[in-house]
């Protein structure tokens, strides 16, 4: 039992292969190795205290990325004006900021997607199981219900009132417009993912270090600079469908299968592309 216990310490999220933590299996060695594909179904996981640590880092990081950007919407809507505030530019870095160190946080436990859309993603890429993948959407669509209630519960007027951080598709932009903000600026930010956690990549580019969580963050604060202005930027089902079920009012819900169809859809092109496209070029280790 004693030894069992040991190595579930050491392999942590590693001890089943398909995690793949972001940013840090990868680069443990120079040679370049093709990791196994994970398998469908994984009934090993179900007995492992890594799968369930895995879904509680994935609970608290969504709910840590609500409650610190929903906070930072509501505070800049509160303004008078955008002058008196962090603006549209805080908010895309208290996004892409707040990605940055929750990825960096816990890509050694969960392999840090802290949004459905990398999960379905990286599962198309057999970087993990289904089972795993269910397991992990559900935790953070639950983290992040918690984080936009929990800032409900500081500002329930106000929260209200100013639209609780809900996605919503602006006037002036169809919902085809929405649509496909959210295709393309969730393909840009899972691609950044696969990208920055490429094994033959990191192997082949040794010579200069990748820290993961830095791209990846700055992905998420660029996206939202372009698509604010469009649909207030999902590309994270979780971010939405937590400030959607908190907010609760029609406007929230018109719209909101485009935060999860185009999301979706960005995910798998990202995918696609990554598997036939960037796998597909030799490995030249320098």
């Amino acid at each position: 039992m004693a030894e069992n216990k040991e190595e579930d310490v050491k392999l942590g999220a590693n001890k089943f292969r398909e995690t793949q933590p972001l940013g840090t299996a990868a680069q443990t060695d120079k040679d370049y190795k093709e990791p196994p594909p994970a398998p469908l179904f994984e009934p090993g996981e179900l007995s492992s205290w890594s799968f369930y640590r895995a879904g509680i880092a994935e609970f608290m990081a969504t709910f840590l990325f609500l409650y610190i950007t929903i906070l930072t919407v509501m505070g800049v809507k509160r303004s008078d004006s955008l002058c008196h505030s962090v603006g549209i530019q805080g908010i895309a870095w208290a996004f892409g900021g707040m990605i940055f160190a929750l990825v960096y946080c816990t890509a050694g436990i969960s392999g840090g997607h802290i949004n459905p859309a990398v999960t379905f993603g990286l599962f198309l890429a057999r970087k993990l199981s289904l089972t795993r993948a269910l397991f992990y959407i559900v935790m953070q669509c639950l983290g992040a219900i918690c984080g936009a209630g929990v800032v409900k519960g500081y500002m329930q007027g106000p929260y209200q009132r100013l639209g609780g951080g809900a996605n919503e598709v602006a006037h002036g932009y169809t919902k085809g417009d929405g649509l496909g903000a959210e295709i393309v600026g969730t393909f840009v930010l899972v691609y950044t993912v696969f990208s920055a956690t490429d094994a033959k990549r990191n192997a082949r580019d040794s010579h200069v270090p990748i820290l993961a969580p830095l791209p990846i963050g700055f992905a998420v604060f660029l996206v939202h600079l372009a698509t604010i202005p469009i649909t207030g930027t999902g590309i994270n089902p979780a971010r939405s469908l937590g400030a959607a079920i908190i907010y609760n009012t029609d406007a929230a819900w018109d719209d909101h299968w485009i935060f999860w169809v185009g999301p979706f859809i960005g995910a798998a092109l990202a995918a696609v592309y990554h598997q036939i496209i960037i796998r597909a070029i030799p490995f030249h280790k320098s």
